[in-house]
């Protein structure tokens, strides 16, 4: 807590500001919409990978937070206050830090992908930044971040490795692996007892991200192999088709979060294994139904330009 204690003694009212908007560089939204435009426009194959990469560092995490239940840092030591701006996204255990987590296998996938020294200098700061927001803000500890760091570098560098194998084998087995650890994150927090450190609130949050993570897998392992057996959906078109699939593709996909959540609610109440369908329904409308469309936004680019794989 030395350094959360150093770090609340600086704070400024700009400075608060300033890492309020730094620290979503590591939030869900950024990690969906990034994996959608790469999938979409740039690289199918790297944006599949991108998506599961993603997906497999969360369960990882989502599992270490159920396990460890280490309490936020203003629980631990109650005098201690955090940017209060910053408490609705602080939504679960505090072990370890999601947003370090998400911006290492987000920003670190691409370093790997594109191999570029600047790429990678721009990628390690974006990261070294969240981590540092989330510290400063007051709403994960040093060992918070550095343990999703760790985890998350682990992920990237073996992730990429064995994605990269030349074995369609070695592919399948990291696909399954991926399904296997969000099946274990949902297993263990809907099987495993109570302890004295649970907190109620925290755990509902829990077991809710973990019927999000699997049916957000489920979906993006099933829109893998439907591109893969039929689709062979394109990533070419001129660059105002390319716009045009992203922002509409993108509506679609918030439409499917938004608007099934009412529908869901009235047909299961709050059962929490609706927020698994609604994160299927999601990756299955963005990874399959969407990139139906595409052949139509590669023939208005036909020739003009080359974007992706």
């Amino acid at each position: 807590m030395t350094i959360l204690k150093w770090l609340e003694s600086i704070r400024t009212p700009w400075m608060d500001d300033l890492m309020l908007t730094l620290t979503e560089m590591g939030d869900e939204t950024v990690f969906m919409v990034l994996g959608m435009v790469v999938l979409w426009c740039v690289h199918k194959t790297w944006g599949f990978r991108f998506m599961l990469l993603g997906l497999f560092g969360t369960a990882v995490n989502q599992l270490l937070k159920a396990v460890f239940l280490v309490p936020r840092p203003w629980v631990m030591n109650p005098e201690f206050t955090i940017v209060e701006a910053a408490r609705e996204g602080a939504s679960g255990y505090s072990f370890p830090s999601g947003h370090t987590q998400s911006a290492v296998t987000c920003f670190g996938t691409l370093a790997v992908w594109l191999k570029k020294k600047w790429v990678a200098a721009l990628c390690v700061a974006a990261i070294m930044i969240v981590a540092f927001s989330r510290m400063y803000l007051g709403v994960h500890t040093p060992a918070d971040v550095g343990v999703s760091l760790a985890t998350g570098a682990v992920t990237v560098i073996g992730g990429c490795w064995l994605l990269q194998k030349d074995s369609r084998k070695i592919q399948l087995w990291v696909r399954f692996a991926a399904m296997a650890m969000a099946l274990v994150l949902l297993g263990y927090v809907l099987l495993m007892p109570a302890r004295p450190a649970n907190v109620a609130e925290f755990d509902a949050h829990g077991v809710k991200a973990a019927w999000q993570l699997v049916g957000a897998m489920a979906g993006m392992l099933l829109a893998w192999w439907a591109d893969e057996k039929h689709l062979h959906f394109e990533t070419k078109a001129v660059w105002w088709a390319q716009l045009c699939k992203v922002a509409i593709g993108l509506a679609l996909v918030v439409a499917v979060r938004s608007g099934m959540k009412p529908l869901l609610t009235a047909l299961f109440g709050e059962a929490m294994f609706a927020h698994g369908i609604r994160y299927f329904l999601m990756t299955v409308v963005g990874g399959v139904l969407w990139p139906m469309t595409f052949r139509f936004w590669s023939r208005l680019g036909a020739g003009k330009t080359e974007v992706g794989a």
